[in-house]
């Protein structure tokens, strides 16, 4: 019996250790991952169309494709960043709205460009901005409870059909918060948090496994005692 007993008690310390690696690695894997989306979905095609260009020719290895790649993406964002530094300009402005006035032209074209650009110029204002704060709802159900974000009053006509003060609340779903669902809340049923947005965020991508820590206002008044 002790011996079933302590190998059980092995095993979760196997495990734990296992997990423990895991959560170690996997900030690295996300990172790798995401580099080798860069160099495939961004590098690889310039430099295709660079060496095009340039009627360029490189040795068939593995790594001399990687370094071009890392090259191509390299200058990729700096095109990008240029972009960005010049559309603070007014030359800037004037190409971006001569090229936006061209895709107006173009049918279908130019309705998915509006929507992006509305979505796009909605989520790269500042976070504090979009996501005012973080909040709990009772979502599914009464008694259970989500962490969502506080996105502003409710206007219009759902405010003036409803008999309470409604909110509008992103409730983002995990471990992939760009997703989600909107729910109009009455502002009565909607508890406010003191965590930041970007702790809520942490929470939401962990599944829980990163908790935010939170000291009550007594346990803060321990913490900080006064000078004599």
């Amino acid at each position: 019996m002790n011996l079933k007993v302590k190998k059980s008690i092995d095993f979760r310390v196997v495990k734990n250790w296992f997990l423990t690696g895991l959560f170690t690695l996997l900030p690295l894997g996300v990172t790798g991952i995401v580099v080798q989306l860069l160099l495939d979905h961004v590098g690889a095609p310039a430099s295709k169309f660079l060496l095009h260009c340039f009627q360029l020719t490189i040795p068939d290895e593995f790594w001399m494709h990687t370094i071009v790649n890392l090259f191509s993406t390299v200058f990729v964002v700096s095109i990008i960043t240029v972009l960005g530094v010049l559309s603070k300009y007014f030359l800037g402005r004037v190409l971006i709205r001569l090229a936006e006035k061209l895709i107006d032209r173009v049918p279908f074209v130019n309705n998915v460009y509006k929507t992006v650009k509305q979505v796009v110029e909605t989520f790269s204002k500042n976070r504090e901005a979009v996501f005012q704060t973080t909040v709990l709802v009772e979502y599914p159900r009464r008694g259970i409870y989500s962490i969502g974000f506080l996105m502003n009053d409710s206007q219009g006509e759902v405010q003036s059909k409803t008999k309470e003060k409604v909110v509008n609340v992103f409730l983002p779903t995990t471990p992939n918060p760009t997703s989600g669902f909107l729910l109009l809340v009455p502002r009565d049923d909607v508890t406010f948090l003191d965590m930041s947005v970007a702790d809520g965020v942490k929470m939401i991508i962990s599944g829980g496994v990163v908790n935010p820590e939170y000291l009550t206002k007594r346990e803060e008044g321990k913490t900080v005692s006064p000078e004599v």
